[in-house]
């Protein structure tokens, strides 16, 4: 068995020096990733499981915090698979994915399931609108040429308009909407699987972040899950992401000087109709409509 340590050298040193067409590199890529998602899940306590811009760094923030005040642990390690696990076991060893690759890898549906079967899991979903409108400002100002090619996103001398990126099939709101789908779907067969919306978690802060504890096994006591808000306020992370205190790359801005470049950029629900005129609102409106299950609630 290829240890996940050698897999990452193998797919970020050997397989980039290797002249293979871009296309035969861009696969093994995948599944190379797609094992090293396998080989971490099959030894996760839990699960996080989002599409890109969901607000996952603002949870991973909170549930950070969380471990962080109640066993004393710094505030720059934050929730990373087994980072913090290694510094007291009693915080579980957390995966957070995008489940981007491992269809690259497994066989097969069944495959993937039975490596999320078993622990809790919870699937963090979000207004495809807004989720392609801040995909649209990563892929400008902070996603990687080889990122791109790797998530089928258009690549960085495409003339793409904010418009043509959201409503594209390969990173707009189609992409968007099929993941969704696929993890209702998927909810069927994982009864330890929890969807929460980001709106909701906007809204009600407290409460369903105390929620999201209770599925990862936790019991938090009611002044621990106001700290953990009061250190995830968005201005907070903001003006840590902006001032550079922050010593993980997961937090950092593209630029300090580009509002847009920032991690922590917006934060609004509903902030997609800023950037658009009525026609295209309408346009976006529908395929939303016609492309995702309306269970979500994002529908008119």
């Amino acid at each position: 068995m290829l240890p996940v340590a050698l897999s990452k050298f193998i797919r970020k040193r050997a397989l980039q020096r290797i002249p293979l067409p871009d296309g035969t590199s861009i696969e093994i890529e995948r599944w190379l990733r797609g094992r090293e998602d396998g080989e971490r899940l099959r030894r996760a306590d839990a699960v996080v499981v989002s599409y890109e811009k969901s607000g996952r760094t603002w949870l991973r923030v909170m549930l950070s915090y969380y471990y962080q005040r109640r066993y004393g642990l710094p505030e720059t390690r934050l929730l990373h698979y087994d980072k913090m696990h290694q510094l007291n076991a009693a915080v579980p060893i957390v995966q957070f994915t995008h489940d981007r690759y491992l269809a690259s890898y497994c066989r097969d549906e069944s495959a993937i399931l039975s490596l999320y079967a078993g622990k809790p899991v919870v699937m963090l979903a979000r207004d495809p609108r807004d989720v392609a409108v801040s995909l649209y400002f990563h892929w400008l100002h902070r996603a990687k040429a080889r990122n791109k090619r790797l998530d089928g996103m258009p690549l960085e001398d495409s003339d793409c308009s904010i418009f043509d990126f959201v409503t594209g099939a390969e990173a707009g709101i189609p992409a968007v909407a099929s993941f969704l789908n696929r993890w209702l779907e998927r909810s069927r067969s994982l009864p330890q699987l929890v969807i929460y919306r980001y709106e909701e978690l906007r809204s009600d802060t407290e409460a369903q972040i105390a929620e999201v504890l209770k599925t990862l096994g936790e019991h938090p006591a009611r002044e621990e899950v106001a700290d953990v808000v009061a250190y995830a306020e968005f201005e907070k992370m903001k003006q840590r992401e902006g001032s550079g205190q922050v010593s993980d790359s997961r937090l950092t801005a593209g630029d300090v000087n580009n509002p847009d470049s920032f991690k922590a950029r917006r934060a609004k629900v509903g902030g997609y109709r800023d950037y658009f005129d009525e026609r295209q609102i309408e346009a976006i409106d529908r395929m939303v409509e016609e492309l995702l299950d309306p269970s979500f609630g994002y529908g008119a």
